[in-house]
């Protein structure tokens, strides 16, 4: 482990992620507002910690030898740095109580969970919100993803930065150089990001409600700056704007490149995108059915658009809200809490386990099943036409294992901690699979205020798993990762 590549590459990363406060700073300044002041404060302290990391680094020429360890080291290490910095202005402006929550919310953003400790979030000035909004959006496609786009000579030893961000278990390399991979997927992000402002401005929003919802969505986060979220409007047609955007946000955007690239062919091509969008017209089907039984809405549409609203939503990762579903039967309850495992696909935005991993899963049960029926037959599984490695099932596997072990033993600390059954095992599956509210007291128009500070430290720690899916933080724990 060459430690002094590892802190000057961290000590960028905090340059740039301080350097995006540029942006919150003209809202305050456009305001006039009292915000301004710990913005400035916290891009000093943020640009000063970084100088600190890259004069203690090695030189320039180093940084193609950065191996899987040194990569896996950076990636984990440069998200908790960006909280570490993302939080100060929530801190040294006093918008936050304690450190402990202004941590909460960083990371909250980052990762983009979207689950907030804030319990009135109009009467903070535009540019905390702005920075709260725009750190979902820095996180959605990935901060070392957006560095090795704008740094060229990290992106010499950078394809292991890249494995080790990218959501899913087999991240795309488009083209032989990676930082024009990183370039063409960030295109892609900003491009479809403009299209979801323009679309929303049209449909009434301002600029400032338009720029940030669509940060939360785009980035599959979920921090509004309205109290009641998506609710506050009462406009169907932005609700459905939403919905399609989310659904996008949710789906690989290799896949996006590809249709912009003149193959709209490749969406329904691609396995995962046929199971992600059959599973969710599916568990929409089910969950209209059953609020109509109950006479939850009043009109078919009004069912129809609500359910769809909060399964998209709940799916991807997004955790906007159009209704308290906290309300619902208590079969949708729990059906709400079964989707917060499964997560958009692969090369999305989205949180979770992922849709490839569940189907795939379930690919290799009707082998297993075939294979006790006919033990001379051969049964291979096949995904998008070809025959998978067994490594790669074997680490789909571990995954689910490690991911279901975490999530049960942070349960068990959680209600150890005071929280009741439901919001102990709904804070843990809404952390964990970044997608902000959950159930009972940290609910859909609740929020995480209450928690002690120890569940607060636990919970972010959750969501910086999930959004790293496990294994690179994991290795921050290993022994070998740190040896000379």
């Amino acid at each position: 482990m060459k430690y002094t590549v590892v802190l000057r590459v961290l000590g960028l990363l905090a340059i740039i992620i301080s350097l995006t406060m540029i942006f919150p700073i003209i809202w305050s300044m456009i305001d006039g507002t009292d915000d301004l002041i710990p913005f400035l404060q916290s891009m000093t302290l943020g640009i000063g910690l970084g100088a600190v990391l890259i004069l203690i680094g090695e030189k320039r020429e180093e940084y193609a030898e950065m191996n899987v360890r040194e990569a896996f080291a950076v990636v984990s290490l440069a998200w908790i740095i960006a909280s570490v910095i993302g939080a100060l202005p929530y801190f040294l402006g006093e918008y936050l109580p304690t450190y402990a929550d202004s941590f909460f919310e960083a990371m909250s953003g980052f990762s983009t969970t979207g689950a907030t400790v804030f319990t009135e979030i109009e009467g903070n000035p535009r540019g905390i919100l702005f920075w709260r909004s725009l750190t979902h959006w820095i996180g959605g496609m990935g901060i070392i993803v957006l560095s090795l786009a704008i740094l060229p000579f990290i992106g010499v030893g950078g394809m292991q930065l890249f494995k080790a961000e990218v959501p899913g278990p087999t991240p795309e390399k488009l083209t032989p150089r990676i930082q024009k991979t990183a370039l063409m997927l960030w295109g892609v992000y900003v491009l479809i990001s403009f299209a979801e402002v323009i679309v929303l401005l049209v449909f009434g929003m301002d600029l400032f409600d338009s720029l940030t919802h669509t940060f939360g969505t785009m980035a599959t986060g979920g921090f509004s700056p309205r109290n009641e979220s998506i609710a506050s409007f009462a406009s169907p047609a932005i609700e459905w704007v939403i919905i399609f955007f989310m659904l996008l946000a949710g789906t690989n955007f290799v896949l996006h490149l590809l249709a912009m690239k003149g193959k709209p062919s490749a969406y329904w091509k691609d396995e995962e995108f046929r199971f992600y969008i059959k599973f969710t017209g599916i568990t929409v089907l089910l969950v209209t059915a059953v609020l109509t039984a109950h006479s939850h809405y009043q009109g078919f549409e009004t069912t129809l658009r609500t359910s769809l609203f909060q399964v998209v939503s709940i799916m991807t990762t997004t955790g906007y809200t159009t209704t308290d579903f906290n309300l619902w039967p208590q079969a949708l309850r729990f059906l709400m809490l079964l989707l917060m495992f499964a997560g958009g696909c692969a090369g999305s935005t989205g949180g979770s386990m992922k849709q490839v991993r569940l189907l795939l899963l379930i690919k290799r049960v009707r082998a297993e099943i075939s294979r006790l029926l006919h033990p001379q037959q051969i049964r291979r599984v096949r995904f998008n036409g070809s025959v998978l490695n067994l490594d790669v099932i074997t680490s789909v596997a571990a995954f689910y294992i490690l991911y279901m072990g975490f999530f049960v033993l942070f349960s068990f600390i959680m209600i150890s901690l005071g929280l009741d059954f439901e919001s102990g095992i709904a804070s843990v599956a809404a952390t964990i699979g970044n997608i902000g509210p959950g159930l009972g007291d940290v609910g859909a128009v609740e929020n995480y205020r209450f928690i002690a500070a120890p569940g607060k430290w636990l919970l972010s720690f959750s969501m910086l798993l999930g959004r790293l899916e496990l294994f690179s933080v994991i290795m921050l724990f290993v022994k070998g990762t740190w040896r000379q």
